[in-house]
Parts: C-alpha cells; structure tokens; sequence
C-alpha cells in the first residue's frame, strides 16, 4: 500500500503566493460555459470531417467526442500560453519604468509604486503586472523583502526571463550591488529578446498560414471528389475505412509535428 501512494501522481496544488491572494500563471480553469462552449464547437467540427470521411452516424459520432476531449485541454494551454506572452510584455515595460525611476535616484520602494502607477495607467488596474506589483508593494508594507516577494513572482510566472531576473535582482540587492545597471541591462536583453522573437514570428508568419491551408484542404479536396459520384471515390467499404483512418491520424500526426517544427523558442 505505501508502494501505491509513493507512485501514486499527487495532485498539482496552485501556488497563491506569499500573501495567498496572487495568481498561478502556469494554472487556468476554465468556467463549465467555456469547457461546454469549446467541447461544442470541436465536436461539430469533428463530427462534420467525420461524416465526410466515413458517413457513419456512429464513427462520426466518435470523432466528434475524440475532437471534443481532446480540443479542450489544447484550448487551455493555448490560453496559459497566451497570458504569460502578454505578462512577459507587461514585465518588460515594467523594469523600463524601475530602471527610469531609480535611474533619477528613487529608493526601491518609490521606483515599485511609480512603476505600479504607470502599469496601472498603461495597462489599467486588471492587468496582471499592476496586480503583482500591488502584491509587491503590499508585502513591502507588510516586512517582506523585496528579492523574496520577486522570487515568488517568478516562480509563479514560469517565464524563465522572469525567474532570472528576480534570481539575479535577490544576489544583487543582499549584496550591495548595482540595481541601476541589473534593471537597464535587464530590460536591454528582455527588449533583444522579444525583438527576435517578433522577427521570428514574421518569418514563419507564411508557413503558419500553409499549416492552417492544409489543414483543411484535405477535407476539401475529399468532399469535392465524394461530390462527384461514388465511381470516383468511395470510403464506406472497410478497405476505404481502413485506408481513410490510417490517412487521418498520418495526417494529425503530420500536423503535430509541424506544429512543433514552427514553435521555435528563444
């Protein structure tokens, strides 16, 4: 029985933060209205490609729940994805802000709070980064260090740029160092770095586009030729069936490794 529990996968706890009131990036959970609206609309996809495949009630009908189950924890990555890209924008800006104030010789305090007041301004107050910079300064106030409640950031934000900033800010605050040039140069890298990812993201902008083509041509070009007569193509025997399935997942694996292919990180 121990042997069981120590094998036994533990369920992921979401972390809260120091003041137990703070977002888990890498965490999101989705309203019952958006699991049954995505579930929805990728079932009636599924079922739709699955009956011109197979004209089948029942296998169209097990396509549409494969779509349907498999759709939502793919939306829900895609959303995690999403917020950190926007939160790691909302960061850099940030550090530009800290590097301005203490650059005009503002404390480390006063450079959080005028930097919570330009996120707020820039990005309104239900902005992730002004909610964690009101976290920060709300556990300033409360005796917290600072390097921890960053560290905390970090962890929580699962964006390495992040996390390497706060490991780097916590070395240099406890001794002594140069926050001014850590921030500038910070903020010099972070804006490199997201520069060649944009650049990136332009370059293989167009083959992104033949992906999403031919995604759906084949379900185009098979509908058009079934439009034809059955003399032309047919997919009801077992032979057509046997041949068609093994197509499909050639070619949903196909699509998945090309995904990866153009999901070129930095």
């Amino acid at each position: 029985m121990g042997l069981f529990n120590k094998n036994k996968k533990e369920e992921y706890v979401p972390k809260t933060g120091i003041l137990g009131n703070a977002d888990d990036y890498s965490v999101y959970e989705m309203k019952p209205v958006e699991k049954i609206l995505y579930f929805v609309l990728a079932a009636v996809v599924g079922a739709v490609v699955g009956n011109i495949f197979y004209e089948n009630m029942i296998l169209s009908g097990i396509a549409a729940l494969i779509c349907g189950f498999v759709f939502v924890p793919v939306r829900k990555k895609q959303i995690i994805a999403k917020r950190q890209q926007k939160l790691l924008l909302q960061f850099k800006d940030m550090l530009d802000s800290l590097s301005t104030s203490i650059g005009a010789g503002s404390n480390v305090h006063d450079a959080f709070a005028s930097a919570a007041h330009d996120m707020e301004m820039q990005y309104t107050a239900d902005s992730d980064i002004y909610r964690e910079l009101k976290i920060i300064l709300a556990g300033m106030a409360n005796n917290i260090n600072i390097e921890e409640l960053l560290l905390d950031f970090g962890d929580r934000s699962q964006q390495p740029d992040i996390i390497s900033f706060a490991n780097v800010f916590d070395t240099c605050y406890r001794k002594g160092g140069n926050i001014r040039d850590v921030l500038k140069n910070t903020y010099r890298i972070l804006c490199d770095k997201i520069d060649i990812s944009l650049e990136i993201k332009t370059m293989v902008s167009s083959k992104t586009s033949e992906q999403n083509i031919m995604l759906v041509m084949p379900v185009i070009f098979v509908y058009l030729l079934k439009q034809m007569g059955s003399d032309v193509i047919n997919l009801t025997s077992s032979t057509g069936r046997t041949s068609t399935t093994i197509a499909v997942l050639m070619f949903a694996a196909a699509y998945w490794l090309s995904k990866k292919i153009l999901n070129i990180k930095i």
